[in-house]
């Protein structure tokens, strides 16, 4: 069957998997408070007597539990042990090390915390039983990897009896996933539900689900054949238990192979080699072959397009293309049914997820995907179901099977605004969104002409293609013509003769360039000749030159050399803002925390009046940003402690700050814990600052190069930037290793700088 996040494309021994899972800190889960717990007084309010109010409340109205308690985010993983991974019946205990696991891809890919609980039982009642008196203390139940069919058995029971969603993973997951890529399977072969012929071997849990929402989603019962170990289930049969005897069908046919003639569909969750290549060939043109038997296919895919090339083929497995995985699923559905606290996972909330993973499989691919994955994927037959690390799955499934809860009416809650609710999914994993949403949302209203330097580099048309499609804006994109429109189609644009390509080699604006640059240059040490070679050579200079005669709003550059180069490059065409001093700004975003840091790129050793500069145009920058501002002008010494020669700079800007009263809070000398921990802050009642500072201005471009450079390596923190302020023009220069994502997000601060 599909699994949850394998990837054998990633070689590791045993001992290596042991390891991982023994060092550190046993196991892979721990438990992180979510409040202050370090004075009393809070311990006071965590525990006695400060939980006497919330007890109170939900006592009086049980709707509470969601406001006051974890609940309404907390879904328990539940197992028996009982079916583990395809490796059997090896107990409960066994089951642990997949169930934390579990509540790992829960948290990283929908934020939704989860406890694992391992049930040393076997009988179905117990079970039960002993599952359904947990209801109080969780928002939904994943259960996972118990045999059929006592977990038929237990699923219907508990949802019966519980008042929150509950489903076995290993059944819907698996089911919803496989629609999805049938959806697209179909839609590219041009089939139509009602008409399709399916053969299904396998039934087992998965099998049977697959099969049933299948069906619900338009495939015909009478044209769908089950087979298990003994062949086609038809009416009659007596060795069919009741969950198989729902898809009996009348027909003649008594093996597999038989069943395979004419189908235009094979659905595998059974064994491996169960599918012979010559059954293949007795399949129908263009034949769709979901083959997810794990480890092993039921046919691996080179077999089965020797007999039929163009065939369609899905499987569990990551090392070929179309993995089902349910990983795409689970943590997205319970996601959209927590945030409706829906009482229920009904039949119209999985296929709305399986129609939302199929659209999404429709769209071009950002970045970050294929970088992930080495390739470039793009919808068709090696693509139907997208890749499980699209950061484009939180929202759009989790809002699909939200809203499906409330129109079928299984929601206890409503969400007004979709649009919100999407950007709030969005941010719940990603900061960089949240703190952004307003500069993109006011690009969006304003949208702006931006120039792409370097249009032939893969992630720099990637970024530009998005600053389109998202409604930023129009790119200009610099470069050879005929390379740059390969690219665009490379990347599945239909149209790339839409895209504005300016290239030096027949621009008309080369002449107005060269007049410009040489007038600019000329007492400077520059010949004609130099200039024109210049213009026509040198991308960053011509799009530089693309700016200074308006014939774009800003622009974007950096990825195919260093940032010293490129910002003197730019130079030559660019100055800085009148009575201004160029620098950067790297923002490092953690989940509960945004901190600007400055200058990381431009000034050495920058003095008072350059630092009180710097900390005003900073503070500028966070208030844009959403955030009011807190300076602390960084240094080895707090306050005069220890004493040294390279401090009077850092207080002459503070003296300057003073006198001009810039309207926001600041302090320094001080060492980065006097501005960051409230503990040490507490040393130093006189400092002015109310809480931690969320703009560092550093003493020198060697210690805030290498500090933004560590903390976006040591730390986790995801970076913006660096951010070059002070220009004339709107130019940012992203590191040579970004991504496209990073490069957008660049190209969209260089353009609201225009719009802001």
């Amino acid at each position: 069957m599909a699994n949850d996040g394998d990837n054998r494309n990633s070689s590791f021994t045993e001992r290596e998997a042991l390891f991982y899972h023994s060092t550190i800190r046993p196991g892979k889960i721990e438990i992180v408070a979510s409040k202050p717990m370090a004075t009393q007084r809070d311990l006071s309010l965590a525990y006695s007597p400060g939980v006497a109010a919330p007890v109170q409340a939900i006592a009086d109205d049980p709707s509470t539990a969601a406001i006051y308690t974890a609940r309404s985010n907390l879904v328990a993983v539940i197992s028996n042990g009982t079916a583990i991974l395809g490796m059997g019946n090896l107990g409960a205990l066994a089951s642990k090390p997949v169930m934390e696991g579990k509540a790992v891809l829960f948290k990283r890919f929908a934020d939704v915390d989860s406890i694992d609980i391992e049930l040393a039982t076997e009988d179905p009642d117990a079970f039960i039983n002993a599952v359904a008196l947990m209801e109080p203390s969780f928002g939904g139940i994943n259960l996972e990897d118990i045999k059929a069919p006592e977990c038929f058995i237990i699923e219907q029971a508990l949802r019966e009896r519980m008042n929150i969603p509950v489903m076995h993973d290993d059944q819907h997951g698996t089911a919803i996933i496989a629609a999805a890529g049938l959806i697209n399977a179909l839609h590219l072969t041009g089939r139509r539900m009602e008409d399709v012929k399916m053969v299904v071997n396998g039934a087992g849990a998965s099998a049977i689900a697959c099969t049933a929402l299948i069906k619900a989603m338009g495939v015909r019962h009478e044209n769908v054949i089950m087979c298990d170990r003994s062949g086609p289930i038809y009416p009659g049969r007596d060795d069919v238990d009741q969950w198989k005897s729902a898809h009996a069908v009348d027909t003649d046919k008594r093996t597999l192979e038989e069943a395979l003639v004419g189908a235009d569909i094979f659905l595998g969750l059974s064994a491996a080699g169960a599918l012979k290549p010559e059954w293949v060939a007795k399949m129908n043109d263009r034949p769709i072959i979901f083959a997810m038997a794990n480890p092993e296919p039921e046919i691996r895919p080179e077999l089965a397009r020797e007999v039929k090339p163009n065939a369609i083929i899905a499987t569990g497995r990551s090392d070929y293309p179309n993995q089902v995985n349910n990983v795409l699923g689970f943590p997205f559905i319970f996601r959209g049914a927590l945030d409706v606290r829906a009482t229920a996972i009904n039949e119209e909330m999985k296929i709305a997820a399986a129609e939302a993973i199929a659209e999404l499989a429709r769209e071009r691919v950002p970045e970050e995907v294929a970088a992930a994955y080495g390739v470039d994927h793009q919808f068709g037959e090696d693509y139907i179901i997208p890749a499980p690390f699209d950061p484009r799955l939180m929202e759009r499934v989790s809002a699909a099977v939200a809203k499906a809860a409330m129109d079928s009416g299984v929601a206890q809650t409503a969400i007004e605004d979709f649009d919100a609710y999407k950007m709030s999914l969005k941010a719940r994993l990603n900061p960089t969104t949240s703190v952004l949403t307003k500069v993109y949302e006011n690009l969006q209203q304003n949208p702006k002409r931006v120039v792409f330097a370097e249009a032939e580099e893969d992630v720099v048309i990637r970024a530009a293609i998005q600053f389109r499609d998202f409604g930023y804006g129009e790119p200009v994109l610099v470069g050879r013509t005929g390379a740059v429109c390969d690219k665009l189609r490379e990347l599945g644009v239909d149209d790339p003769e839409s895209y504005e390509i300016q290239n030096s080699a027949d621009s008309e604006h080369v002449p107005a360039m060269v007049d410009f640059l040489y007038e600019r240059l000329q007492r400077r040490g520059y010949t004609e000749r130099d200039v024109r070679r210049m213009v026509n050579q040198d991308r960053n200079v011509f799009a530089s030159l693309l700016l200074a005669l308006d014939k774009g709003d800003a622009m974007i550059t950096g990825l195919t050399r260093p940032f010293a180069q490129t910002a003197r490059e730019v130079g030559l065409v660019l100055d800085a803002k009148p009575g201004e001093v160029p620098f950067g700004v790297h923002m490092m975003l953690g989940k509960n925390y945004t901190v600007f840091l400055a200058d990381t790129t431009i000034n050495e050793r920058p003095d008072a009046k350059t630092l009180a500069h710097i900390a005003k145009e900073t503070a500028k920058v966070a208030r844009r940003l959403g955030h009011e501002p807190r300076v602390a002008f960084l240094s080895y010494s707090t306050f005069g402690n220890p004493s040294g020669k390279w401090l009077e700079n850092i207080r002459e800007a503070v003296h300057i700050l003073d006198e001009e009263e810039p309207g926001f809070e600041y302090e320094g000398e001080m060492a980065p814990d006097a501005a960051l921990n409230p503990d040490v802050m507490k040393l130093y009642p006189f400092s002015r600052l109310s809480s931690p500072a969320n703009v560092l201005i550093m003493p020198g471009l060697q210690s805030a190069n290498l500090s933004a450079k560590l903390l976006r390596e040591l730390a986790g923190a995801s970076t913006i930037g660096p951010m070059l302020i002070g220009m004339e023009k709107p130019v940012q220069i992203a590191p040579m290793t970004s991504i496209a994502p990073e490069v957008l997000t660049l190209a969209v601060l260089a353009a609201a700088e225009v719009v802001g």
